[in-house]
């Protein structure tokens, strides 16, 4: 008997399918996706053959072909991307935050920016600062889970999607989860007060189902991500802002030394973030770097 699904989790070979009539089925993957090097993805509309009907065990079958595919987070099928960070405890790496929107961007995938622990911000200082980078650019939303504050806005942006959801640990990731969502309650861990650095709580890729048509994909924690495998002229199609004001004199203005460059002239006038521009100027020598090895 032949079903169709999605893959929802994926632990140790073994791949969790929920199928059109809502049962769930823990399947192994032909031998054959092994030869021709393809890898089923959390995220996959699969086809599946039962094997036993009262265990609830299948065969996966077939992959149904991708509308995209991410490598960091491993993820396939998403609409958008939420990306988690706090506001502070831990203090926002925004180096960190522009290496995954830029990742995104080159995918072709929306993001979304949450920030946590909004309730650890009490003059609204640190919530001015990030509004200022990052809301031209992108959806901001400002949360906590210790009040539920800004929780039914980010839920909104949910709504009918399929949306990747990723970020640093410690940031309340898994919290703000189980606040989206009733049916599975993840695992939560705290900060070390020594380190201030999160527990990793995530260990594998799951699908979770917020509502009818609804899906989170959460994601393991990330402490770090390069873009070293882009080249280096690809970079600058991470940064929204810099498409905006590449009318350089030069075709493949680098946006750091070339005279009479459109970015750097909008970044003398306020027009973009010093920080993201920073964050452009170590990715774009990143990929420089690799390329003399």
């Amino acid at each position: 008997m032949e079903k169709h699904g999605r893959i929802i989790k994926g632990i140790a070979g073994f791949y969790y399918v929920r199928t059109e009539d809502d049962s769930l089925y823990e399947c192994k993957a032909r031998g054959s996706f092994r030869n021709e090097k393809r890898k089923p993805l959390v995220g996959d509309y699969v086809t599946i053959s039962i094997l036993d009907e009262d265990k609830k065990t299948g065969s996966l079958d077939q992959i149904m072909d991708r509308k995209n595919e991410l490598i960091r987070p491993l993820v396939a099928n998403i609409d958008q991307a939420i990306v988690i960070f706090a506001v502070k405890s831990p203090a926002p790496n925004f180096m960190l935050l522009d290496t995954f929107l830029a990742r995104m961007e080159l995918a072709g995938i929306d993001s979304i920016i949450c920030f946590n622990k909004m309730d650890l911000d009490a003059d609204g200082s640190l919530q001015k600062q990030i509004r200022e980078i990052y809301e031209p650019l992108y959806p901001v939303i400002f949360t906590s889970t210790k009040t539920g504050e800004g929780v039914d806005v980010l839920k909104g942006y949910l709504h009918k999607k399929c949306s990747t959801v990723a970020g640093p640990s410690g940031v309340g990731k898994s919290s703000l989860i189980n606040m989206l969502q009733e049916r599975t309650q993840m695992e939560t861990g705290g900060i070390s007060e020594k380190t201030e650095r999160g527990r990793h709580t995530t260990r594998h890729s799951e699908l979770i189902e917020v509502e009818k048509d609804t899906y989170i994909l959460d994601t393991p924690g990330f402490t770090s991500l390069r873009m070293d495998d882009f080249e280096k002229e690809e970079i600058e199609e991470g940064f929204r802002e810099i498409l905006q004001y590449k009318n350089c004199r030069f075709a493949g203005c680098s946006h750091i030394h070339e005279p009479d460059c459109g970015v750097r002239e909008a970044l003398l006038k306020g027009k973009i973030s010093k920080s993201r521009y920073d964050s452009y100027v170590k990715m774009y020598e990143e990929c420089k770097e690799k390329r003399r090895y």
